[in-house]
C-alpha cells in the first residue's frame, strides 16, 4: 500500500560540512514503512541523504550540509511518499497468490 502526504516541516540548523538527522511528527507513520522525501525548494550545499520512520508517527530526515557555513533548511511543505508492506508475518512480507 502506498500513499502521499504533504506535511509542513521546520528543520533546525545543520552545521558546516556535516550531516544531521532531524525528527518530525507525522501522523500515521509506522516503523517499517518506507519513505522518500521531496523538498520543494533548492538550497545550495544542502541535500537530503536519508529518510526513515524512527518510531510510530516519527519521520527522521538526514540532511547533508556541504558548505563551510551552517545552513537552516527552509520551513516549507515537504512531500512524503510512503510505502507500507502488506501481508506481514513475523516481520516479513508474505507474497499472496491471487488467481
Amino acid at each position: 500500500m502506498s500513499w502521499v502526504i504533504a506535511t509542513a516541516i521546520t528543520p533546525a540548523s545543520v552545521a558546516a560540512n556535516t550531516t544531521a538527522e532531524h525528527s518530525f511528527t507525522v501522523i500515521n507513520l509506522l516503523p517499517g514503512d518506507s519513505v522518500s522525501v521531496g523538498k520543494p525548494s533548492f538550497q545550495a550545499g544542502l541535500g537530503i541523504v536519508n529518510a526513515r520512520v524512527s518510531a510510530a508517527n516519527t519521520l527522521a530526515i538526514t540532511f547533508s550540509n556541504n558548505t563551510a557555513s551552517a545552513i537552516v533548511p527552509a520551513s516549507e511543505t515537504y512531500t512524503l511518499n510512503v510505502t507500507r508492506a502488506e501481508n506481514v508475518v513475523n516481520g516479513l512480507s508474505v507474497l499472496t497468490f491471487i488467481p
